[in-house]
């Protein structure tokens, strides 16, 4: 965006959102964060599920970017109607203030966790190649009020003519898996360098989709795209990745085998599912850099693969969360 615009970052004191804040106020935006945690990101300390809150961290602002979320990592310490205060009314809220303070824009961060139980084709299917037009099929409360609200941005974009873009990411939390198998059989690094090959994408790649959406979506209107790093598998490789992955990523990435072994660091035997970024590419002009081929690169070098702002930005946790690894001390 070339003009300086007034934007709402719910959200933000969390990972996202002090990321999307510090990006775009070193563009010269006007930002106001709302969070109910107090932050430097943040200007009102509010719930989105308050609507007064809601109403006064809106009022003259152009455009919404909504990042306010309980987070998979939630599910085992919140109940359902905390998830639904937040995730459905909480967007509900927004939308409908929104219309009625004139907002130019409205740009909903959601997540690929809402296609939920379609990720997983049965025992020796091939993997799932996983597009927007893939329908959800939830699979916990997290996946099934973010497709609710999904639903809630098209019913009021349609309506209202509110131009609105829905961004399902794919992983970017810097925290350790939440598998206790995974965390015990792979370095934590091995895995999300793993994940670049189909469920994955870096915290810098995340925030360009966002400010692709903020500019486009009036021309859009209403779209949903899957934000992920792009994947080298194409359709024809679905069998073979589900039955034999290290072989199709050595076909495709010759020098992988050896980068891999410097660091004592395995492929995943199998993986059940590809996102597909075709759509976000094409329509939002969005180019992401920090692909597989990127990070085997930088590896090479003996330099970090993750972005700068990545390693800035750094872990924050999910707040009251009190289960699992993620739980806040």
């Amino acid at each position: 965006m070339s003009q300086r615009v007034r934007i709402l970052v719910t959200g933000s004191s969390g990972h996202l959102g002090e990321a999307l804040t510090r990006v775009m106020r070193a563009q010269r935006h006007d930002v106001t964060g709302l969070d109910v945690l107090d932050s430097p990101s943040t200007g009102v300390v509010g719930s989105i599920a308050d609507r007064d809150s809601v109403r006064r961290a809106i009022a003259g602002v152009d455009a919404v970017v909504h990042c306010a979320t309980l987070h998979k990592p939630h599910v085992g310490s919140h109940d359902r109607a905390a998830f639904i205060d937040t995730n459905i009314t909480g967007t509900l809220n927004l939308l409908e203030e929104a219309v009625a303070a004139g907002v130019g824009r409205f740009i909903y961060t959601s997540t690929t966790s809402a296609f939920g139980r379609a990720l997983a084709p049965p025992d020796g299917a091939p993997a799932a190649w996983i597009t927007e037009d893939v329908g959800p099929v939830p699979r916990n409360i997290y996946g099934t009020t973010k497709s609710a609200a999904e639903a809630l941005c098209e019913l009021i974009s349609r309506e209202h003519a509110l131009p609105c873009v829905i961004l399902r990411t794919s992983r970017f939390f810097p925290e350790p898996d939440d598998r206790d198998d995974v965390r015990a059989a792979y370095p934590d690094l091995n895995v999300k360098i793993n994940e670049l090959l189909y469920r994955r994408v870096d915290l810098e790649d995340v925030v360009g989709a966002h400010l692709l959406a903020l500019e486009r979506a009036p021309a859009i209107g209403f779209g949903r795209y899957i934000v992920s790093a792009t994947s080298p598998f194409t359709p024809a490789d679905l069998a073979d990745i589900r039955a034999d992955l290290p072989s199709v990523v050595a076909r495709l990435y010759p020098d992988y085998p050896e980068i891999y072994a410097d660091r004592g660091w395995r492929m995943f035997p199998s993986i059940e599912r590809v996102y597909v970024n075709e759509r976000a590419r094409r329509e939002l002009g969005w180019s992401p850099r920090y692909d597989f081929r990127h990070a085997l690169d930088r590896l090479a070098e003996g330099a970090d693969p993750r972005s700068p702002l990545a390693r800035e930005i750094g872990a924050k946790g999910y707040h009251a969360v009190s289960t699992g690894v993620y739980t806040v001390r």
